[in-house]
């Protein structure tokens, strides 16, 4: 008895240490559709005009790239910001070990993923914009080259 107690015990503990909602994609959703489709998309456009062509296009405001809340970013293989166009004063930065208000690494988990699998999602909280309070966001990341330099470029979205 004490045996089936303690397997109980662990694997309430385990419940718990978890989230209900860790996966490792957001629910199937048009959104999620729409936000691989772009990220693909962009990577194809790096490889075939370049960083610098794609990058302008992608600046662009109220373009198939950068449309209301949606917008691409891109890192290098270091984490070193080449693109955010919603936050520019984050180029040039360096975002390793930076953590959501939970203390996850989103960002080194975009680098991980994309160095085990080459492209996938990666969940995390961060405030909407105009607000304080995170809420969970889902970002999807793919392995790119930047003219020879290898890094990610992502978009993501809000669930709710």
């Amino acid at each position: 008895m004490h045996k089936k107690m303690a397997q109980w015990a662990a694997a309430a503990a385990l419940a718990a240490a978890v989230p209900s909602w860790a996966q490792d994609a957001p629910p199937a959703s048009a959104e999620a559709k729409r936000i691989e489709s772009l990220v693909d998309k962009a990577a194809a456009l790096v490889e075939s005009q370049g960083k610098a062509a794609a990058f302008a296009q992608f600046r662009t405001r109220d373009s198939d790239w950068w449309s209301g809340n949606t917008y691409l970013f891109a890192y290098d293989q270091n984490l070193n910001v080449l693109l955010n166009p919603a936050f520019p004063k984050r180029e040039g930065t360096n975002v390793h070990g930076q953590t959501d208000a939970n203390g996850k690494p989103m960002h080194d988990d975009f680098m991980q993923v994309v160095r085990t699998r080459g492209a996938g999602w990666v969940d995390y909280v961060f405030p909407k914009p105009g607000e304080s309070r995170p809420s969970r966001k889902w970002t999807y990341v793919k392995g790119v080259s930047f003219d020879g330099t290898p890094g990610l470029i992502g978009a993501g979205f809000y669930p709710d």
